[in-house]
């Protein structure tokens, strides 16, 4: 019997260290290779960690909640399956960490899905994982559910015959046959809150009930991820259908009856410790702390601010919204300033930069990106997060669309990957959400500039001499003052204020 031991190993660059959130077996489980036997949460995310080797679990080295450095032995899986005879002298091997997280390419990710077939017992070696590390929701069909039959107990099923065609039958012994086997099916009676579901079938007919809450599919993942029941939404699409919206909607009454103050108060007399709560810092927070505090202290900042008429966004987004194109995508005035920030960065270069010390050479250099990896900051039930969508220069704006309504969801279902957060070179924050009118954002570390889009409400606005109500809003932004000088930062500022107040301007 061999005993494999399998390390923690880094999911992302640079990782030192992470938390078991939850073991998913136990020991005497039974594994196969890419099986997930836990989840750890980094400073950046949380992750499924997949067993790279097959058999049966023998012991969890490391109990859930506790915070482990990569290299820790935190698992080890016995080969020996039942039915499954192993050699006894076999000696103890440990996980190489390293190749198990590398990045494959095509060759060796299609040898890695493939079990040896010399294998002793058919096992796939510990090889490189399939889809190890971080991984992406996996695109799955869902199983249909059969119907519920209830049988007759003083009948028997009829046994399954091959499908016979209308032109093939015989009309006399067809409806003999037809009238047995729907006889073998007891009927179930429709209820006014369940669709009737009428399937053909070898043997007869079967009715039954079947759920009809209508979504759309990229509606009922967004379910799935945030763990909704769908017939507990109240639907208000045009075909009684749960959109988006509903879902948001339900989220959020959701959270509030979770926020309620009741009880939180302790009382007078009571011992110090019973009345002060100590929340350790650690993962999101503690890495978000981290940086926001090296941020502060290194890059100096400067902040502006610009009163923007956004009013013609506004029916900009109206018409997305309406528009045959973008049917079933979430749009809202974020997209507009997004595609603004990108067009003003090709402008203003030097606010999509980067400053990069060099103590060795007593020196510095400052690098100037010529893509943009768009930062969208994101408060979550983990904490504040800022994942990024990749070149997103090239995207068309339904691209984009679908690019923030999928970062979003992601984010808020705690499932952003390590990938989304490394390599952004400019950020927006969505205050605005909130209602609050704007702020002074801290820079996201290793970038120049932060924009933060404030609340857009009516207002008394002149125009033309008159005094109208407008749609308003506030654009924040803060800039590394080592790269971004003040006029560069009032010219980004003014760029991006002009293509929310006009947004025709992107067709240039």
């Amino acid at each position: 019997m061999t005993l494999n031991t399998f390390n923690l190993p880094d999911v992302g660059e640079g990782l030192t260290e992470a938390e078991i959130v939850s073991w998913k077996v136990k020991p005497g489980d039974t594994v196969a290779v890419n099986d997930v036997i836990c989840e750890i949460e980094t400073a950046k995310s949380i992750v499924e960690l997949p067993s790279p080797f097959a058999g049966t679990v023998s012991e969890l080295l490391v109990p859930e909640g506790v915070t482990i450095d990569v290299g820790t032995a935190i698992i080890s899986v016995s080969d020996a399956v039942a039915g499954d005879p192993t050699p006894a002298d076999a000696p103890a091997t440990t996980a190489p960490v390293q190749p198990l997280y590398g990045k494959l390419s095509a060759a060796e990710s299609s040898d890695a899905a493939a079990p040896d077939a010399g294998a002793s017992g058919g096992q796939p070696t510990a090889g490189p994982l399939v889809g190890s590390g971080p991984k992406a929701d996996a695109v799955k069909r869902r199983p249909r559910k059969a119907p519920a039959v209830q049988a007759q107990p003083t009948q028997t099923q009829p046994s399954l015959a091959p499908p016979v065609t209308a032109q093939a039958a015989a009309p006399s012994s067809n409806a003999a046959q037809a009238s047995a086997a729907q006889g073998s099916v007891a009927s179930v009676p429709a209820s006014p809150t369940a669709a009737e579901d009428t399937r053909p079938t070898l043997g007869g007919t079967i009715t039954g009930l079947v759920n009809r809450v209508l979504a759309k599919p990229p509606v009922r993942k967004i379910a799935r991820d945030l763990g909704i029941d769908l017939a507990d939404v109240v639907a208000t699409g045009l075909r009684g259908e749960v959109t988006r919206e509903d879902l948001v909607s339900y989220q959020s009454q959701r959270d509030a009856e979770l926020d309620k103050a009741d009880g939180f108060w302790g009382k007078a007399g009571k011992p110090q410790d019973q009345r002060v709560e100590t929340i350790p810092v650690k993962g999101v927070r503690k890495a978000t702390a981290k940086a926001m505090v090296e941020s502060a202290f290194a890059a100096p900042h400067v902040s502006i601010f610009v009163d923007v008429d956004a009013s013609r966004t506004m029916e900009f987004v109206k018409r997305l919204k309406a528009s045959r194109d973008f049917d079933g995508i979430r749009v809202s005035p974020l997209l507009i300033l997004a595609k603004a920030v990108i067009w003003a960065a090709a402008r203003n270069p030097s606010v999509n930069a980067t400053w990069v010390d060099r103590p060795e050479k007593d020196s510095a250099e400052i690098h100037v990106k010529h893509y943009m990896n768009l930062g969208i900051a994101a408060a979550t039930p983990r904490g504040l997060m800022v994942p990024n969508i990749k070149d997103a220069q090239d995207l068309s704006l339904k691209e984009l669309a679908l690019a923030l309504n999928d970062l979003a969801t992601t984010a808020r279902a705690g499932k952003t990957q390590p990938a989304q957060m490394q390599g952004g070179t400019l950020t927006v924050t969505n205050i605005g959400a909130l209602g609050i009118d704007t702020g002074t954002p801290i820079i996201n570390p290793g970038e120049v500039a932060i924009v933060a889009f404030g609340t857009i409400k009516q207002k008394p606005w002149v125009l033309d001499g008159e005094v109208i109500p407008r749609w308003i809003t506030t654009l924040g932004g803060s800039f590394d003052h080592r790269v971004v000088d003040g006029d560069l930062s009032a010219r980004f500022m003014a760029d991006v204020a002009a293509i929310l107040e006009e947004p025709a301007l992107l067709l240039d």
